[in-house]
């Protein structure tokens, strides 16, 4: 929905938009040097209407960006969840290249103004513009969004729309331009533009911004730090796919090895595998609370091959399919596949040389169930085995998640063949195309562990993942923090970035302990006020809903202390092995 702007309201959006110019923009933001030039006075919503946005305050290459639509929206909600009256603006970020699409971006710029400004990052192949109106990852039901905050918050579509073509929502990287603004070009550019509109708005620029994103969104989050450090306040980072083309290469490793005959595990199958992981380490934090807490010791001790489930042996009677009750070697050898690492037969440019396994002793894959479980099931290996072609998975059902993105990944990005088979592709060791997948790593791995230039902007960093993320390997997040504290030392690091991992918790939600906890107030006491985050708690709102854990950081975990309520964080301690 837009409001027709009358001549003089179209007349007043272009003289605030060669007034500030760029140079004007940031001082009025507040962001940049200050060089004399003055914002014009506030605009109303519907002024906004057909404003441009000049090239020159985009720090990378486009045409300008114009506003598309601007409307008032009423107040709504109830409860904490209240979120007032705001002006929701459309805006489209022109592309150099004339065939490709521009960028359609939302901001949302509330009545009563906190003063500071929040970017929401996507998901997947991007492709929609993400919902700033909504709240961050995991976020508390007794707080409001940050919209309901007072938050003028934005996000884009990163350079395409998933509705032109959604039966192959990779399709746009057959376009150089499409293909990088997804890879990270376009969050700068909203980001530029987010801010020209809010100071447009206002009469000023915001006084604090920070970023919120995971899984892709995540990615996106951490790409600030790297590139553009001085943009945010603050990041918050939910299970982030930051090695994302080395995540794209073990998919393939794990799609290929789910194709074998009889490989791919049934979700009753599924249920199984978690089960008996449960029962074997469930204890191993010292209660019997249907969580694997001290996921590193299960690791160690759990094979699926001589598990047992109540009473019973885990494995087929002789390694072969007997059906639901039991998994088959093939399938064993598949989880075994997604547990252990893959290893590139050669070194990307972007520095990796492989992709760590997942926790699959504790991961919930998909199992039998309504509601969340069908999130969870998508996200996971769905409800059919791979095979040629591979169709895109749908929420309604299909083939493993992870499939039909490295399905996509191949046609798309690599080969840039739409009849590619990705089945007959082989990750470790790609032939001919070696080369083009090291060039897309070094677009798509944003993995840089200098962060120093982030940490001396004063810049504060949350980072979340939980422990039976089915999706996106928690150990690849391990890694990376861990090559971040090793590079800046770990006193340093702890100053600025701190790492939690919620045991349970899988990608986006979970039927074993789905998370919810205030990481935003976390961070403004931090970035703010200097508030280290300290003795947090994360509530269950769906396996056992009310009950708390202590946010551990990485490495500790959760222990019971022998006493107290299992179902209450005063139970528990954070321990490290």
């Amino acid at each position: 929905m837009t409001i027709k702007a009358h001549h003089h309201l179209l007349r007043r959006g272009h003289q605030l938009s060669t007034t500030i110019g760029a140079a004007g923009f940031l001082a009025a933001t507040g962001w940049g040097p200050l060089v004399g030039t003055a914002a014009a006075a506030p605009l109303e919503c519907a002024a906004l209407k057909g404003l441009k946005v000049p090239a020159a305050t985009i720090a990378l290459p486009t045409r300008g960006a114009v506003v598309t639509g601007a409307a008032v929206v009423p107040a709504s909600g109830s409860g904490a969840k209240t979120i007032g009256a705001y002006c929701k603006l459309l805006a489209d970020i022109a592309p150099i290249d004339p065939n490709a699409r521009p960028i359609e971006m939302q901001v949302n710029l509330p009545a009563q103004w906190n003063g500071k400004a929040m970017m929401f990052g996507g998901g997947g192949y991007d492709g929609t513009i993400a919902d700033a109106t909504a709240d961050v990852p995991a976020g508390p039901t007794d707080r409001p969004n940050p919209l309901g905050r007072g938050y003028a918050t934005f996000s884009g579509d990163s350079g395409h729309q998933v509705s032109a073509n959604p039966t192959e929502p990779a399709a746009f990287a057959l376009n150089d331009e499409a293909r990088r603004n997804f890879a990270y070009e376009a969050l700068k550019k909203t980001r530029d533009a987010a801010l020209f509109l809010i100071t447009a708005r206002y009469g000023r620029g915001p006084t604090r911004a920070y970023m919120v994103g995971g899984s892709s969104g995540g990615r996106e989050a951490l790409a600030f730090a790297q590139k553009w450090p001085t943009d945010f306040d603050g990041l918050i980072v939910y299970y982030p796919a930051s090695a994302a083309a080395s995540l794209d290469l073990a998919f393939g490793r794990i799609t290929r090895a789910l194709a074998a005959p009889d490989a791919w595990p049934s979700p009753a199958k599924r249920q199984l595998l978690l089960a008996a992981a449960i029962e074997a380490c469930d204890r191993l934090d010292g209660a019997a609370d249907g969580v694997i807490s001290n996921q590193r010791a299960c690791n160690r001790r759990f094979d699926p091959a001589s598990a047992k489930l109540n009473g019973k042996p885990l494995r087929c009677p002789g390694g072969a399919d007997a059906g639901d009750t039991c998994l088959s070697d093939a399938q064993i050898g598949a989880f075994r596949t997604i547990n252990t690492p893959t290893v590139f037969g050669y070194r990307l440019a972007s520095g990796e040389t492989g992709y760590p396994g997942f926790n699959a002793w504790g991961a919930d894959f998909g199992r039998p169930g309504a509601g969340v479980e069908r999130l969870v099931t998508f996200l996971g290996l769905g409800v059919e085995a791979p095979s040629a072609p591979i169709r895109n998975p749908t929420f309604a059902g299909g083939v493993p998640y992870e499939a039909g993105f490295w399905d996509q990944w191949v046609r798309y990005f690599v080969t840039r063949d739409p009849k590619a088979n990705s089945l007959s592709f082989d990750p470790e060791h790609p032939g001919i195309f070696r080369d083009r997948i090291s060039r897309l790593s070094a677009e798509q791995d944003l993995t840089s562990t200098d962060l120093s230039a982030f940490q001396a902007h004063g810049g504060k960093i949350l980072i979340v993942h939980g422990t039976a993320d089915q999706l996106v390997s928690p150990r690849a997040t391990e890694a990376y923090v861990d090559r971040v504290t090793k590079r800046m030392g770990a006193k340093r690091t702890a100053g600025f970035l701190r790492y939690y991992e919620i045991p349970g918790y899988a990608h986006v939600v979970s039927t074993v302990f789905n998370a919810s906890w205030d990481s935003v107030s976390a961070l403004e006491a931090w970035a703010e006020r200097g508030q280290a985050p300290n003795d947090l708690v994360v509530t269950d709102l769906t396996g056992v809903p009310g009950r708390t854990r202590p946010l551990c950081e990485y490495p500790g975990w959760p222990r019971y202390t022998g006493t107290g309520d299992v179902n209450a964080a005063s139970s528990f301690v954070c321990v490290s092995e």
